[in-house]
């Protein structure tokens, strides 16, 4: 590390240059590419609302994508005067000539007066296009809207739903991402006190984000990548990117502080907190990596996307940062405290004396503490285990949207589960199984829950046939949920019969098969992300239990995270006031994504800790005075840290996407969690009860592990900290030398 520092320093316009041309060359291979490609696509294999798609598709290719609706309400008169029938009819006309639109299903038709509401006020007309709503051309979708659209006026008024039409209403993240930035500037400012010291951090992250994000662009053309992702991606870089240059430029400032050169105080910085920037951002990556073994595409694409971000933050943090430390040189500390450096010489690392006295607090009531801060985890967790995943539908969107004013009206006008149909496609080889598809509707017509039951006509000859479901409920309700596994599991088992096979398909059944899926693959995916945790501090500090302590600490952390989330978003204990609609399940998305982030992230605030308490153990051999020195040494840093990740993550809730929100929310709760009650006291109170046991190995363990230092070699300059730092609170006499006794 101490190599590529002094090379970096030194050749400091190259190594600027060299970023910038980065850019340069991945803004033309997105620019040559055609731009990004993003996809919402996954594959659910095997389940049922796959069989039901494959099985249509056989039949009815054009009219086996997704189906928008072209809602409309009358505010005077209704939706059969003779003049808006007129001008409907012939909107509907130009619709259905619009590319890669199959079949468009008006309300004047001969089977159309289902789709005309009781009081005649609002009609609705289906929009069946020839794909999935990720491969239609955006352009085409707009045609539709805009086709529609000219029928708007004081007398009628049109919107429209369904997940083609919710693709254009994905709102811009420019502004939220922008809140973070000036969040993470302010609490920088106010920490550092130099204009200097605080842009460095945002320099590199800013850089780093555009490098990844342009990354993931190209990553598009080769894979599926949701639109999400480069969303998840950014905040995660900015946060994970100022933080990591903020712990190095942190270090750096000691150094110049102790009297070191420049050059001297940035091999210093890279040698210790540079290398737990390292070890920390693999902690992060290999987590968010972790998501590829879901076998989701969808996720996949997500956690390599936020897998390259941290990978430019990294190699940012240890090539960028000595490049800038040479252009700055001592101007990283402000006109005062360069003054100051002149006037009084060196000094020692500056450790508060408030977090001094708070690590003295801890070590002499670690019990009573664990206990009281495990009673707040745990309460806070209970929400959770009432967890329902699933999926929101479009009334949970923002009220100014149009898929949100397209389901209120249809829910006012025949019910809301008008706005999530279940699709039942059959397999239908004879005239006998045909019959009995016919009795299967009636029968169904009879089950609680259901609303309607439609069956379009169908030629004689036909082998696939399809039936229409309406929910008495709204899609994302639970009672839907129930409906489609009473439909597979008791009422369409009893008629297949004579080779008929039913599927029960349609976008809701999707989502019910995803979360399915997906809650059946998460013990895997925890296992896995929490093994990996363990091995990789196991690896760093030589220790079987710190490893397991962290791994219990984070789970806390992130299980308190998701009990707000299920609060908030579930019960509905203030979704609304954060513009996320009424309570409804949480997206099934949410779990191993949150999960993934916070194991990394918190598994940063435990390397940055145990590393520096770490350090002390080495230079000393006693355990008390490391857990009080770390402590004090680095609860500011932390906790400055930490208030940056939380502004940037509570920009999410201001996207206006729900599945964001709650992924901003229960990140920015469990990091506030971590950073005050896991880092502040859980840790450091553990590692005061367990002492020297913290350090302990097997022989047989260690000697298979590699030897990897995140402290730096023995003897290399630190910063100054170990030589000049005053003290925390209640050293009386300072132990200098370490366990070898040297």
């Amino acid at each position: 590390m101490s190599a590529v520092a002094r090379w970096c320093f030194r050749h400091r316009f190259i190594v600027i240059g060299g970023w910038l041309l980065l850019l340069a060359i991945l803004a033309g291979g997105v620019r040559a590419a055609g731009g990004s490609s993003f996809s919402e696509e996954y594959t659910l294999p095997g389940t049922e609302s796959t069989k039901a798609a494959e099985l249509l598709a056989t039949q009815f290719e054009r009219t086996s994508g997704d189906t928008s609706t072209i809602v409309l309400h009358a505010t005077s008169g209704k939706v059969t005067d003779p003049a808006v029938k007129a001008d409907v009819s012939r909107m509907l006309a130009e619709v259905a000539e619009v590319p890669e639109v199959g079949a468009v299903t008006g309300p004047f038709g001969p089977t159309g007066s289902a789709q005309i509401s009781r009081d005649g006020g609002t009609a609705y007309a289906t929009v069946t296009f020839t794909g999935r709503s990720q491969s239609l051309d955006t352009g085409n979708i707009e045609q539709v809207v805009a086709l529609g659209s000219k029928l708007r006026s004081d007398a009628l008024q049109v919107e429209f739903g369904g997940k083609a039409i919710g693709e254009l209403d994905k709102p811009s993240t420019s502004s939220s991402e922008l809140i973070g930035i000036l969040a993470a500037a302010i609490v920088m400012l106010l920490a550092f006190g130099s204009l200097v010291a605080m842009a460095i951090p945002l320099i590199a992250a800013v850089l780093a984000l555009g490098g990844a994000i342009l990354a993931i662009d190209l990553l598009t053309q080769v894979m599926s990548v949701p639109s999400t992702a480069p969303i998840i991606a950014a905040f995660i870089g900015l946060g994970v990117g100022i933080d990591y240059a903020l712990f190095i430029v942190a270090r750096y400032r000691n150094g110049i502080r102790a009297g070191l050169s420049p050059q001297e105080a940035t091999v210093a910085a890279m040698n210790t907190s540079g290398r737990a920037v390292v070890f920390a951002g693999g902690t992060v990556a290999v987590a968010m990596l972790g998501l590829l073994v879901l076998g989701f595409s969808i996720l996949s694409g997500i956690g390599l996307s936020a897998a390259i971000m941290v990978a430019f933050a990294i190699a940012v943090a240890v090539t960028l940062l000595p490049a800038l430390f040479g252009a700055f040189g001592t101007r990283v500390l402000s006109r005062r405290q360069r003054a100051r450096l002149k006037r009084e010489g060196p000094s020692g690392a500056q450790i508060s004396s408030r977090w001094a006295r708070w690590a003295g607090f801890v070590q002499k009531r670690p019990v009573p503490l664990t206990i009281m801060a495990t009673v707040v985890m745990v309460v806070l967790m209970i929400p959770f285990f009432s967890l329902r995943l699933g999926s929101s539908d479009a009334g949970n969107n923002p009220p100014d949207t149009t898929t949100r004013q397209a389901y209120d009206l249809l829910a006012d006008g025949f019910g809301p589960g008008h706005n999530g149909p279940l699709q039942l496609v059959a397999k239908v080889p004879s005239p006998q199984a045909a019959t009995d598809f016919t009795r299967l509707g009636q029968e169904i017509e009879t089950v609680p829950g259901v609303s309607a039951v439609r069956t379009p006509p169908a030629t004689p000859a036909a082998t696939v046939r399809t039936m229409q479901v309406i929910p008495a409920e709204s899609p994302q309700s639970e009672q839907t949920s129930d409906l489609i596994d009473t439909l597979r599991d008791r009422v369409i088992p009893a008629h297949e019969e004579d080779g008929l096979t039913v599927h029960v398909g349609g976008q809701t059944a999707v989502h019910k098969d995803f979360a399915s899926e997906l809650s059946g693959k998460m013990p895997l995916f925890v296992t896995i992300v929490v093994v990996l945790g363990c091995l990789l501090l196991m690896l760093a500090f030589r220790s079987v239990l710190i490893p397991l302590t962290a791994a219990v600490m984070n789970l806390l952390s992130a299980g308190a995270g998701f009990g707000i989330v299920v609060a908030v978003f579930q019960w509905g204990w203030g979704s609304s006031a954060l513009g996320a609609g009424p309570a409804g399940p949480v997206e099934s998305f949410l779990p191993p994504m949150m999960l993934a982030v916070l194991f990394g992230l918190s598994m940063d605030y435990e390397v940055f800790l145990v590393s520096r308490i770490h350090e002390e153990w080495l230079h000393t051999g006693d355990n008390d005075l490391a857990v009080r020195r770390g402590q004090a040494a680095t609860g500011q840093i932390i906790t400055a840290v930490a208030i940056i990740m939380i502004c940037v993550f509570t920009a999410f809730l201001f996207v206006g996407m729900r599945m964001i929100a709650e992924f901003g929310l229960g990140v920015a709760v469990a990091i506030l969690l971590d950073a005050l009650v896991v880092r502040t006291i859980l840790v450091p109170a553990a590692m005061q009860l367990f002492g020297k046991w913290n350090w302990y190995l097997p022989r047989a363990i260690d000697r298979i592990l590699p030897h990897v230092s995140v402290e730096g070699p023995a003897g290399a300059p630190t910063g100054g900290e170990r030589t000049h730092a005053a003290p925390p609170a209640d050293d009386r006499t300072p132990v200098l030398t370490d366990r070898r006794g040297t």
